[in-house]
């Protein structure tokens, strides 16, 4: 199998937005129409001892107060969040050779966020989020699909509500690198990190 070669879109710091929001979303943009799914994300946790856990996840919100995904509260990632509540974020787009990285605090997203998102999920995704004990050991395959005929026919005819347990993630930037692949490795890296008083200061870096 063979792939064209991309052309690179050098990343100049000069004409990068001084948002660093502004400057994902005009990324973005690019992006939708050349990944298959550019809601993956790469989420990396650490537990109160320091060891990382990574895992890819959906993207699904993102403004000026940060970026969401949604899962089981009592999770591992939900263990680690409780004992450890900062988290990583890595954006992979490989047919444009960029990335973004974000690091920052985590916070859940409010009660009303999360019922109006498992709303408009699957009515599927919103039994498996009942029936899953995730991260939790099970016997078998078939064991699961049981508890989820369980919970189907305890919802039966009705709307499914939210569990308690499930709900939504705010990673709340305190740091982004955008990075732009190049040749022979001399990749762009510019970091932009607060000033503290709501404006980001944009610096290069080396690769």
């Amino acid at each position: 199998m063979s792939f064209s070669k991309p052309r690179w879109i050098p990343l100049d710091e000069n004409t990068l937005h001084p948002n660093p929001f502004t400057q994902f979303e005009l990324w973005w943009a690019e992006a939708v129409d050349v990944v298959r799914e550019p809601e993956a994300i790469c989420v990396a946790t650490a537990d109160a001892s320091g060891q990382p856990r990574a895992r890819m996840v959906l993207l699904r919100g993102r403004d000026e107060r940060g970026f969401c995904f949604y899962t089981n509260y009592e999770s591992r990632k939900g263990e680690d969040l409780e004992e450890n509540p900062r988290a990583s974020l890595l954006w992979y787009v490989e047919p444009l050779g960029r990335q973004v990285r974000i690091e920052g605090n985590v916070e859940k997203v409010s009660i009303e966020e999360s019922d109006a998102y498992f709303a408009d999920r699957p009515r599927g995704h919103q039994l498996g989020a009942h029936a899953s004990q995730q991260s939790r050991p099970i016997e078998s395959r078939s064991a699961l699909q049981d508890a989820v005929d369980v919970v189907g026919g305890t919802f039966e005819g009705k709307d499914v509500p939210r569990p308690n347990h499930w709900g939504g993630y705010r990673i709340v930037p305190t740091f982004f690198e955008f990075w732009q692949h190049r040749e022979d490795r001399i990749h762009d890296r510019v970091f932009y990190t607060p000033q503290g008083n709501g404006t980001w200061n944009l610096k290069r870096h080396q690769p």
